[in-house]
């Protein structure tokens, strides 16, 4: 389902009839940005009750559609998180590494999740040791605007996300906190209110909306993708697990102990090949807002 293609695919009916992998990524982001440069594919429907086809789809095609139009014909607000992890958990190792756990297929699935939605949201230490772009680049599509969470403004004027004007920056951080140096045109900055020390999800979450971002990625790190699970605001979760055993480093989700295997979470599921790793949707039923 995840192989990487090419950007660009032809017009069905060209040589083949046959619906491929480009026509039906053109289509969801299409579906996502329905006012944007993506046009419609003709004889292909998407709706949240799935999609129909006028013609052949190939086997690739079909499961990228199966994967992802819940995502892209969601209306309203939407929130989504994604995890890397092996299989037993870890998102690194003891010293912080972490490239790659998983294979370049799920590389390419993280890149169309950004661009399917209207915001990808990273937390300070994330911004800092990682130094991620967080654009599109293994796909075709429209930018997210990057989110950094910062409660303390401590991510410097030298990180990626704020030197670098390939797509808009919100730089979120605490009230009374005052970023280090100035930042670029590309970069607008928002104080919120500290909850214990870090924003809570929902404020976050309600301010991405007043700027007219509903549909939003919670890409990493671990900490921050726990902290929105466990406030009970995402919509689903994307676990792509890794066929590699670590044994020992940072986990993925950290969160409040339980006590039985009663108080544990079962959320309904989907599985998709990704490559050799298996993309888990989790479906988290937070509440419609």
């Amino acid at each position: 389902m995840m192989a990487a293609s090419s950007p660009t695919g032809g017009p069905m009916g060209d040589t083949d009839p046959t619906l491929s992998i480009d026509q039906a990524w053109q289509a969801l982001v299409h579906a996502a940005h329905p006012d944007g440069e993506a046009a419609a594919v003709s004889g292909l429907r998407l709706s949240p009750a799935g999609w129909q086809a006028e013609h052949p789809v190939a086997p690739e095609a079909g499961e990228l559609l199966d994967c992802l139009v819940p995502l892209a014909t969601r209306r309203g607000r939407l929130a989504i998180a994604q995890l890397g992890q092996s299989l037993d958990g870890r998102i690194a190792t003891e010293s912080g590494h972490s490239h790659f756990i998983n294979g370049p297929q799920s590389l390419v699935h993280l890149h169309r999740l950004r661009a399917l939605m209207d915001a990808v949201v990273v937390g300070a230490g994330t911004a800092c040791e990682d130094d991620p772009r967080l654009t599109v680049r293994h796909v075709t599509g429209p930018h997210p605007v990057r989110v950094i969470l910062d409660p303390r403004g401590r991510v410097t004027p030298d990180r990626l996300l704020l030197r670098d004007a390939e797509a808009p920056t919100l730089h979120l951080h605490g009230e009374g906190a005052s970023p280090e140096g100035p930042a670029g045109d590309h970069v607008q900055r928002l104080a919120l209110p500290l909850a214990g020390g870090g924003f809570a999800p929902k404020v976050v979450l309600d301010a991405l909306a007043a700027q007219g971002l509903t549909r939003v990625l919670i890409e990493g790190g671990g900490i921050t993708v726990s902290r929105f699970l466990e406030a009970g605001v995402l919509h689903r979760l994307h676990l792509l697990m890794a066929p590699l055993l670590i044994g020992s480093g940072r986990p993925g989700l950290a969160m409040t102990p339980i006590a039985t295997l009663q108080e544990a979470r079962r959320p309904a599921s989907r599985t998709f090949r990704c490559g050799d790793d298996t993309l888990f949707d989790l479906v988290l039923d937070a509440p419609l807002t």
